[in-house]
């Protein structure tokens, strides 16, 4: 096992990873900007190296101060979390020139499976459904129009390197394919300094439904079943659930061989998610791979009875899969929200600032992933999420009752976020039904079906 583990990130799931360590008794040390020397995976961590000026280009993203960072601190692992360097091969490459163990896949399978057109190609080759589109990079308008006219409206313009719903546009008819080729490629050059893209066919009102692969070095492959990411604002996953109220028996079979077939057939290990859209009648198609652990992945460890980050770590030092992992069955149902510093009132405007109070709710079957409390200031430079809120029940109803009731105990004040928002849609009769996709969000804002509402707990203040 490793004696000491940088994380190379912030936030939540930098005390994520920290919490993992400290159970296996590998100790840490967190790097962080100056806009979170008050954040609490710098004062719970063994150690602490501040990096950089508040901006991620200036602190999270350098590569060359992280490796200063584990080089002063001596560490002989780096977790990279999700975000930032979580899915960059020249880091990983970096981290083994330089002998210390990225916790993760090998750069050779990130640079497969983590560029998203030569994943299709991959996907493809081990025999997985794909959605019909381009056979690599289109390079310019003329070229997309022509693979637009071939494939059919309506289409998908994807970037590459993209990630968390960025530099993605959708195209209806050809006036509209050619702005958003450009917007497309000019959003993908800022997030992620590639401005490739690459068109799909459009599916229209599907699931997105995501499996959880593990993999280790000594060959076993296995997937911890399905969650149901359908429930987005623009492209973002706000609400997820695991499992997924779509499913049957059959399609979790050939869903679940199909990731894992691909997870072998690249030679993947460690934790990873292969993503997929399911339509109206049950066809599934592979979009993408997600090479690191997801926003979403505790909803899998509440439903299946594991601990996925300290599995990562466990597989990183050479260890072979947890028995309680690699035979893992479901045995309940979980529902995860993701609370955002943002007012929903106002179109979602980010509402950063200073905490004035923080109170979490709790009680049997809830969990809260966050790294804020009264007095934090939540600063404007990075992700608006400053909290995740899991329940879990017997039943999905179970499990959304529960959810209501947490969410109508989440006390926040002194900022806007998403909690009367997602109170709303746990208590909408459609998301309760399980009557949903992923254009869901739009259209119950637009019917104004959705009624959001301050908790009763905030009407006291």
């Amino acid at each position: 096992m490793f004696e000491k583990v940088l994380i190379a990130n912030r936030g939540e799931i930098a005390l994520r990873v920290i919490r993992a360590c400290k159970e296996l008794g590998v100790r840490t040390l967190a790097v962080y900007s100056e806009a979170d020397v008050d954040s609490l995976h710098v004062q719970l961590a063994d150690e602490s190296i501040c990096i950089g000026a508040a901006p991620s280009s200036e602190s999270y993203l350098k590569i060359d101060r992280i490796m200063s960072a584990a080089e002063i601190g001596d560490v002989d692992a780096i977790h990279p979390g999700y975000g930032f360097l979580a899915e960059n091969p020249h880091f990983v490459e970096v981290c083994e020139s330089c002998n210390i163990k990225f916790i993760g896949p090998s750069s050779a399978a990130m640079q497969a499976m983590g560029d998203k057109n030569a994943a299709r190609f991959f996907a493809r080759k081990a025999g997985v459904p794909i959605t019909p589109g381009s056979d690599g990079i289109v390079e310019t308008e003329d070229d997309a129009i022509k693979i637009a006219r071939k494939v059919g409206y309506p289409i998908m313009i994807k970037a590459v390197a993209g990630g968390g719903g960025r530099g993605l546009r959708s195209a209806h008819n050809e006036p509209s394919l050619k702005s958003a080729f450009h917007s497309a490629r000019h959003e993908a050059e800022k997030a992620f300094g590639n401005e490739q893209i690459y068109l799909e066919k459009l599916i229209l009102n599907p699931h997105h439904v995501e499996f959880q692969v593990v993999a280790d070095r000594h060959g076993h492959v296995v997937h911890l079943g399905e969650r149901d990411c359908s429930i987005q604002r623009r492209n973002q996953k706000v609400i997820e659930e695991c499992p997924s109220p779509l499913m049957t028996p059959g399609l979790r079979k050939k869903m679940g061989n199909a990731a894992v077939k691909l997870a072998k057939s690249v030679g993947y290990e460690n934790a990873g998610t292969i993503e997929f859209l399911v339509d109206q009648d049950r066809h599934f198609y592979f979009i993408e791979m997600n090479t690191r652990i997801q926003v979403e992945h505790t909803i899998t460890e509440e439903v299946y009875g594991c601990d996925l980050v300290k599995e990562q770590i466990r597989i990183a030092a050479g260890q072979p899969l947890s028995p309680h992992v690699a035979h893992a069955v479901p045995r309940l149902h979980a529902i995860e929200c993701r609370i955002n510093a943002e007012d929903p009132e106002k179109d979602f405007q980010p509402s950063p600032g200073r905490i004035a109070f923080y109170y979490a709710p709790g009680g049997r079957g809830v969990r809260i992933d966050s790294h804020v409390y009264t007095g934090y200031s939540v600063p404007p430079y990075y992700d608006s999420m400053i909290a995740k809120i899991i329940t879990v029940g017997a039943t999905r109803i179970n499990a959304i009752d529960r959810m209501r009731r947490a969410l109508d105990e989440y006390y926040i004040t002194g900022i806007k976020t998403t909690v009367p928002f997602h109170a709303a849609i746990m208590r909408s009769a459609e998301f309760r039904d399980g009557n949903y996709d992923t254009g869901f969000i739009e259209r119950v804002m637009s019917s104004g079906k959705l009624e959001l509402s301050t908790p009763a707990t905030q009407l006291r203040e």
